[in-house]
């Protein structure tokens, strides 16, 4: 079954089309790709404000894209949001993957706030959680971690075999296991896992795990592009 495109849409300008506008993407195609996108292009340029939402097996994700996209003027130019911004109006954000998406929104003025009342969230109180990842903003700086009780569900899994399988074995279940892109903060869970795990193994008499068997280089994603894959391993 081939990928289908990505969903694009039309910059909007108080819901009509921008002159001279081009398409841009809203659907991601991985999960690690749709990560790199919330994090570094939207909670850490100031889109703090978001809900969440499944869109619902009878409807068309394109359309419910098309909609919200349409509602808010996603995807404006830098220049229509440094006006917006002198105007103390807020500016948006959109992104999905499969059926989930987050809608986001910078500080101002706008209708989302009305719209969604309690249901919208602040990453810099509440992060953003999807497939096992937390992305937030905490001291002036977007955080991107395993989610704490997946992150706890997992140290405890693989604790609890630390001294039952071999060297290799727990080397392969540390990198399916803890198959996250190694942004800063998951780099470090990921290092006190292994460190909880050599604990219980140096009190059994047992090897060390070694510290091969975790990923520290983040991989830059095309976010949109179907099967692109990532492109160079790029440091935090």
């Amino acid at each position: 079954m081939k990928n289908k495109p990505p969903f694009y849409f039309r910059k909007h300008v108080t819901g009509s089309p921008r002159r001279g506008g081009m398409d841009r993407p809203v659907s991601a195609t991985t999960v690690e790709g749709f990560i790199q996108q919330l994090a570094v292009q939207y909670v850490g340029r100031g889109y703090y404000f978001f809900v969440t939402g499944t869109i619902k097996p009878h409807k068309n994700p394109a359309q419910v894209d098309a909609k919200l996209c349409a509602r808010y003027g996603v995807g404006q130019s830098k220049w229509a949001k440094a006006r917006r911004r002198a105007a103390g109006r807020a500016s948006h954000a959109y992104i999905r993957f499969e059926r989930f998406f987050v809608l986001l929104c910078t500080h101002g003025e706008s209708p989302f706030f009305e719209d969604e009342g309690e249901r919208v969230r602040d990453a810099r109180k509440s992060p953003v959680r999807f497939r096992g990842y937390a992305v937030s903003f905490r001291g002036g700086h977007v955080h991107v971690r395993i989610d704490r009780p997946r992150y706890l569900e997992l140290k405890s899994y693989l604790v609890g075999i630390a001294v039952h399988r071999t060297v290799e074995d727990l080397a392969s279940e540390f990198r399916r296991a803890l198959a996250f892109e190694p942004y800063a903060p998951v780099r470090s869970q990921c290092l006190c896992v292994l460190r909880a795990v050599n604990r219980a193994r140096a009190e059994a008499g047992l090897e060390d795990v070694p510290r091969t068997c975790l990923r520290f280089r983040r991989r830059v994603m095309k976010p949109f592009e179907p099967d692109s894959g990532p492109l160079i391993p790029q440091g935090p």
